[in-house]
């Protein structure tokens, strides 16, 4: 067990097998030592201000997060080759009058920098969106670069 495997158990993370994509897209591209990973959304669904409250949001993006982190290992099959995060876009479904997205989507943020320590923190966008797809409350992609190796 690598030493990002170890961290996710300790954090009591266990990573289901990654969904396929739901349209004519990779989960993954590779473009020399960055990895570029498709966007997921939340399984939370509903409109943060509305539906949902700025918590439930903010632990639906750190759900979101692990759902990308499968993707990634099955992609290239060890989270050690992951050098570090790059940048992070979050896209929260928001309510006219919510403007706490960033909050929400530390919930992702605070999980990678748990996982990768130093080497989780990243550049990232946290907008607010009249609706994502299927109805979700956060959407999430982000940008890594692999060790020189990988």
């Amino acid at each position: 067990m690598g030493k990002v495997e170890k961290r996710l158990s300790e954090l009591g993370i266990e990573l289901a097998p990654p969904k396929q994509p739901v349209a004519n897209y990779l989960g993954c591209k590779r473009s020399g030592e960055l990895l570029y990973v498709a966007a997921r959304v939340s399984t939370q669904r509903g409109e943060v201000g509305t539906d949902l409250d700025r918590d439930a949001a903010k632990h639906a993006a750190r759900e979101t997060i692990i759902l990308l982190l499968s993707i990634i290992r099955a992609e290239i099959g060890n989270l050690d080759l992951v050098e570090s995060v790059e940048r992070m876009q979050g896209f929260v479904r928001s309510a006219p009058t919510f403007t706490e997205q960033p909050y929400v989507i530390d919930g992702a943020s605070e999980l990678l920098i748990e996982v990768f320590g130093e080497s989780g923190r990243h550049a990232r966008t946290a907008t607010g969106a009249a609706q994502l797809p299927s109805g979700a409350a956060v959407q999430i992609d982000m940008t890594l670069r692999l060790n020189a190796g990988a």
